[in-house]
């Protein structure tokens, strides 16, 4: 899935491939994809323009004008690209806006899980996973005192902890991995059991890491690619995630993968030690 850095990467090339742009038309060839039937979705963009296009956590927000907002989630295998008018249609591509300039913004999804709901602007935090999302993972929204809190009030174990949308905003499998193996902190360590030094040594990595994965333009791992048809290139500066049995790269010991709510978690038994309470 399209983690907060990907889903930003995807956000600066719509921005510069359409922001500005007319909506001629808009054809829906998978009806399960939007909130409203294919006739008045296309009825209620017909002539607006892409103003510009917003984020929040994962979710996309394409600002329509007269007060419009698309609410835009990738899921899985979603992807945006830009094809000129005539270009063959592949069989993921479920939704197309057909813009005046004689191009064709299209989405894509192999997996048919996208979602798209078109709100009044204003409206967009009702739409489920927006209303109860948690602050962005950057210095000024993602506070000391508000992850003591959240950390002090929960006995769930921390990587499904942050991968809970509404404790922090964007964070996913593979960057939950990194952050926990950058703080050293185990994944099945209660999140109620950190030490203060712990949490803001994590908070730290948080903020940095995303930082730095935005910078390098997302990560590729199955078949994310960002507007312009580009992988990412962060996939080549990760340090524990998909390196099941290489060495640490702090300490030599083989990481290991284990299935932790689901998900695969990796991490160094070496370097991230399960340990007691805060008061130990």
């Amino acid at each position: 899935m399209p983690e907060l850095p990907e889903v930003e990467t995807v956000r600066r090339g719509l921005t510069d491939l359409v922001a500005g742009c007319r909506i001629k038309s808009v054809e829906v060839r998978y009806q399960k994809m939007i909130n409203l039937s294919a006739d008045d979705f296309n009825k209620a963009l017909v002539g607006r323009t892409i103003d510009k296009i917003d984020r929040r956590g994962k979710y996309l927000l394409i600002r329509i004008s007269g007060g419009l907002t698309i609410v835009s989630h990738l899921r899985m295998e979603g992807k945006y690209d830009v094809e000129p008018e005539g270009t063959p249609v592949g069989k993921h591509t479920h939704v197309i806006f057909h813009l005046m300039d004689g191009r064709q913004l299209r989405y894509n999804d192999t997996r048919k899980f996208g979602r798209m709901n078109l709100v009044d602007t204003g409206n967009e935090m009702t739409v489920a996973g927006l209303k109860t999302i948690g602050p962005e993972p950057t210095e000024s929204d993602l506070k000391l005192d508000y992850m003591v809190k959240i950390f002090g009030k929960s006995r769930k174990v921390i990587k499904p902890f942050l991968l809970d949308q509404s404790n922090i905003a964007g964070l996913g499998n593979i960057y939950a991995d990194e952050v926990l193996w950058m703080s050293k902190i185990h994944p099945e360590q209660p999140a109620n059991t950190l030490s203060l030094d712990e949490i803001k040594i994590l908070r730290k990595n948080i903020i940095n890491e995303i930082q730095k994965a935005i910078a390098g333009h997302g990560t590729t791992v199955h078949s994310y690619s960002n507007a312009y048809g580009e992988a990412g290139s962060f996939q080549n500066q990760l340090s524990v995630y998909g390196r099941e049995g290489q060495p640490c790269l702090r300490c030599g010991t083989p990481i290991v993968k284990i299935k932790l709510a689901q998900r695969g978690t990796h991490f160094c038994p070496a370097c991230q030690i399960v340990h007691g309470d805060k008061d130990d």
